[in-house]
Parts: C-alpha cells; structure tokens; sequence
C-alpha cells in the first residue's frame, strides 16, 4: 500500500529533503489534504490509485475554473492545487526559516504548506491568507483534521495581514507580477520568497531580502504555480481567441522556438508582460510548427510558421499590437547583452517600484 513512508523516500532519492524539512515531511499526511475526487482520481472507486498519486512527487490540481461549472469543450483552468512537494521544499529552503519566526503565507490552498510550517515553528507563528473562501474552508478543515490550527484570513494576499504585523518572513504560493509594497512593510527586516513573472514567462523564484525599506535579491528555479487571481495571465484554447481573421503578412529569420526558450523567454517577458505564447505542431510527422501569440486581452495575435530546414518563416499578426514585432525586438535586445542566463538577472522593489538588473543592482534592463 502506497504511504506516506513512500513520498519520503522518493524526496530523499531526488534529494529534495533537507534535515530541517524532514521532520515536517513525516509527520504532516498529505492525505489529510486532498480531495476525495480529483483530476480523474476517485478515493471511493479506486483507492489504491488514488493514494498512489497522493503520495507521488507530483502537484495535483484541486479546482480549475475558480469552482464554476464546466461546460462541454469548454477550456479547464488550473485554479488551486496541491503543489509538487519538492518544488515546495525548493521554495521553504530559498526561505531559510528557524524556530521563532513569523511567517505569512500568501495562497493557503489545500493547506499543506501552512501545516508544514506549523510543524516547524508552531501555530501562533504561522499565518495564513486566502482569496477563495470555499478553499480556504476546505483548508481549515484539512488543517483541523490534520492537529494544526495556524491563523488563518479570507482576503487579497496582495494586502498581506498588517494586522499580524510584522513578520520575518512572508511566502507566496501564487505567482505575482510585482511584489506588494505592503510585503515590504509588513516584512521590514525578513525575507521574501514568491514566484514571480508576467504572463510570457513566469517560471521563476524571487527570493527578496529587505533592508530598509527596500527588498533585493536574485531569481532562480523553475517553478509552475497558479496565477494571483487578481492578475492573472491570458489562456484558453486557440480558437478562443482565432476566428479566421487576417493579418498583416510578413517574413523573419529568427526561429520562433528560440523565443520561448527559458533564458530568452524570461528576457522578453521583462517587456512583453501582457502576452501569452502557445506552440502547435502539426499532427503529420512533418515536424512543422505553429507559434501562435495572444495579448491577454484578446486583442491581438500573431503566428510564425515553422517548417525544418528552412531559414525564413512566414510572419502574420492581427490587431492593434504587433506581437512578433515585440517579442523579435526584446529577442533581439537579449542577444545584444551576450545571451545572458536568467541566474545572472535580480531584481530590486522599493518605494519606487520594482527594477531587474543585470549581474548587479546599477546595471538596470528593465
């Protein structure tokens, strides 16, 4: 029978699990955090196939939709989930928590996180906000069950909870766009860890010391975490957006899978924030490929068409924006500073906004 005695093991295999974690890990039963029903999983019809995916290293998604009905072909959006443990101590270790601090977490889902860090710095130290009040009252439910009781708070996490303040550390399990002000001040002299990224590409931890009214630091990882549901980014399927118009047809020699590679991709998304990408390959084993683009909005898009061996790809973009145009243009921007890794970029958030730079805080890009 799978137990959690199996997830442990298959976290110490990858070496995810450090010794502070350990204990938490052990002692806190997903179990007590998952639906009974969820992503095709029955516990009542299949139990042995349901508590194999619980106790796999793996996100398990809990809502999609924000909890509203779905209709026949309708696209599903992943609203909450119980993230992939490892990433989950990935992120508790870029947070360098210890006994006696307090923590806010920003997204309480399921409630697994929390009751992690209740484990480890007790209840009176952990508090935790939600925007969706039918997820948090699962939550509080799960926590209950599983012996833990931190303070829990319906709201926008983009608030935080300046009435638990101040913390020493603040968590975010959702990604954000920008990093609150009020963390800031909530957080005065702590760390902040959240993922973090616009809409083109948002596979990153930041991971923000504040001093003084300003909070610094570097981006790594490759996390997938659900939207801030106050900013979240464009999807769906393409014939959501597509309906046969015409665009404006033109020609680049830049291949479109270069542009959606992480460390190029993170580049662009510093300037294309409100765009979204999609690649389609055709279902003919020609190896051809479409990249489709989409303004959050809706109001415009754009395609490249790939096809191997050629040097040249036919351009078309739709709309008041000419997304290839952008992206091409960031693309090329990245290119002209060396090709640079993500890791060598940070970014800066104080009273007068948020900066990324390069190798070091004076050399701003963005």
């Amino acid at each position: 029978m799978t137990s959690q005695e199996q997830l442990l093991q298959e976290l110490e295999r990858k070496r995810a699990l450090t010794p502070e974690w350990r204990g938490a890990v052990a002692s806190v039963d997903r179990a007590h955090f998952i639906p009974d029903t969820f992503e095709g999983h029955n516990r009542d019809e299949n139990p042995d196939h349901w508590r194999k995916a619980v106790y796999s290293d793996a996100p398990l998604v809990t809502q999609v939709n924000a909890g509203n009905p779905i209709t026949d072909g309708e696209f599903t959006l992943s609203t909450s989930s119980s993230s992939m443990p490892s990433i989950m101590l990935e992120m508790l270790d870029l947070l360098e928590v210890e006994a006696g601090q307090r923590v806010l977490e920003i997204g309480t889902g399921t409630g697994y996180n929390a009751a992690w860090l209740v484990h480890r710095l007790g209840d009176v130290n952990v508090t935790t906000v939600e925007f969706d009040a039918a997820i948090l009252a699962t939550a509080v439910g799960n926590l209950k069950r599983a012996g833990y009781h931190p303070t829990t708070v319906l709201g926008n996490g983009r608030h935080g909870h300046p009435e638990g303040a101040p913390y020493h550390r603040i968590i975010c399990t959702c990604t954000m766009r920008q990093v609150p002000r009020s963390w800031l001040e909530q957080c005065p002299d702590g760390r902040i860890v959240t993922p973090w990224g616009s809409s083109y590409f948002a596979a990153s931890f930041v991971t923000l010391d504040v001093r003084g009214g300003k909070a610094q630091g570097r981006l790594s990882g490759n996390p997938a975490f659900m939207w801030d549901r106050t900013q979240r980014a464009g999807a769906g399927y393409v014939r959501d957006f597509y309906r046969g118009e015409k665009g404006r047809k033109s020609t680049t020699d830049i291949e479109p899978q270069n542009v959606i590679q992480d460390d190029p991709a993170f580049f662009i998304a510093l300037s294309v924030t409100d765009a979204w990408h999609r690649w389609c390959e055709a279902d003919d084993d020609s190896g051809e490929a479409t990249l489709w683009l989409f303004a959050d909005d809706g109001s415009s898009w754009a395609t490249v068409e790939y096809a191997p061996g050629q040097d040249t790809y036919e351009v078309e973009q739709y709309g008041p924006r000419a997304l290839w145009d952008e992206v091409r243009t960031a693309f090329l921007r990245w290119h002209a500073l060396g090709t640079p890794q993500r890791s060598r970029f940070g970014l800066t958030v104080d009273g007068d906004g948020q900066r990324v730079w390069l190798d070091n805080p004076r050399s701003t890009v963005n």
